[in-house]
């Protein structure tokens, strides 16, 4: 049962504590006390400390962490044509913490052209001997983000045309990723995760009113991206019950949703969390086609620096196997960690004991 092609046996979400070199770097450059470049140079050196620490693990991929961006998404986002980021009058909300006070509008039509981030992708593919993965915000993310009045008036009369344009701009960005030399992409989505929760539905319809229709939308518009990818790519998504600083946003098992996002999206893979009770169980893995599609299991928190029992882990592997099978598994932290620049409460080395434990229990149980 062992895996050639992503996702891997034992694989992570994405990001990684920025180092404190880093975050000083970022914060002199905020300050005007050194220049961008100044800035790219320490990012460069960082970038390449975190990759060979990956590959030292034994891990078959690598990112860049996430260490040139301040937000998973924002920075992505904020960067396609029609999107700016502004100043809003408060920022999101997690469990008795919020963000900084940022938001996204829609001044434009939406489009993918010169994007930033495939000048970081082609610096990490350089500097990797793995597998160098992509993780960028999935496309529902920018819509579910909007405020009440988060399209300019005039540029999309209805939102048909606006959820046209966003698959088409996402078919342009795999097309690009994948002539970087991207194989391995991955869309984070929190929104999926925010369509389980009672209380998240509750705050969308108080802005929307097409709710209840979201599903069969966010699918449509998420497989007119993956219809640019090739054969030999890989596209996985993470569903995210919110990771800012420890805390979270959503709660609510996968049920409302797995039969859409397991079965008619076209993902090769889920990056599904499952680390508290706030993920419910695994009953929801029945609707995983057998065949090709992997989920990969996040058993072990990002949000903490306690180690998990291998044996907890591995009783839970066999839990999970009762609903699909074992083969189409793979295991992997329940997010990055730190979906921000600030980043989760742990220490740098307890996030990396934490994967290599993820790789010995991948050995163990795939024999990887």
């Amino acid at each position: 049962m062992k895996r050639t092609k992503p996702p891997f046996r034992a694989d992570h979400v994405g990001s990684f504590l920025r180092p404190a070199v880093l975050k000083e770097a970022r914060t002199k450059r905020e300050k005007g006390a050194i220049t961008a470049a100044e800035l790219k140079a320490v990012e460069d050196r960082e970038i390449e400390k975190v990759i060979k620490r990956q590959e030292e693990l034994g891990l078959q991929l690598a990112t860049d962490g996430e260490f040139r961006r301040s937000w998973w998404h924002f920075d992505f986002l904020g960067m396609l044509d029609g999107v700016e980021i502004y100043e809003a009058e408060q920022g999101i909300q997690f469990r008795g913490v919020q963000t900084k006070a940022q938001g996204l509008r829609i001044v434009g039509k939406v489009g993918f052209s010169d994007h930033p981030m495939l000048a970081h992708f082609k610096f990490l593919k350089a500097h990797s001997k793995v597998t160098p993965k992509m993780t960028i915000p999935a496309p529902p993310v920018l819509h579910f983000r909007l405020a009440k009045d988060g399209i300019k008036k005039g540029v999309y009369p209805d939102l048909d045309g606006f959820f046209h344009d966003l698959g088409n701009a996402y078919k342009q960005a795999v097309k690009a990723f994948y002539d970087a030399g991207c194989r391995y992409l991955q869309f984070d989505d929190t929104v999926w995760a925010y369509l389980c929760s009672q209380e998240e539905l509750r705050k969308a319809r108080e802005r929307m009113s097409n709710v209840d229709q979201l599903q069969g939308i966010y699918a449509r518009v998420i497989n007119t991206a993956l219809e640019a990818k090739p054969a030999d790519m890989t596209i996985t998504t993470h569903v995210c019950r919110g990771n800012f600083r420890s805390t979270w946003i959503s709660e609510g098992g996968y049920e409302p949703v797995a039969e859409t996002l397991l079965g008619k999206v076209n993902y090769d893979g889920y990056f599904l969390e499952y680390d508290t009770e706030r993920a419910g169980g695994f009953e929801p893995l029945r609707f995983l086609p057998k065949g090709n599609k992997v989920v990969v299991l996040g058993l072990v928190t990002s949000k903490s620096g306690t180690l998990e029992k291998k044996d907890d882990i591995e009783r839970r592997i066999e839990e999970a196997g009762k609903f699909a099978p074992p083969e189409q598994f793979c295991l992997s932290p329940q997010c990055g960690f730190a979906s921000t620049e600030e980043g989760n409460i742990l220490a740098e080395e307890e996030q990396w004991a934490k994967l290599r434990m993820i790789v010995e229990l991948a050995d163990k149980v795939w024999g990887r």
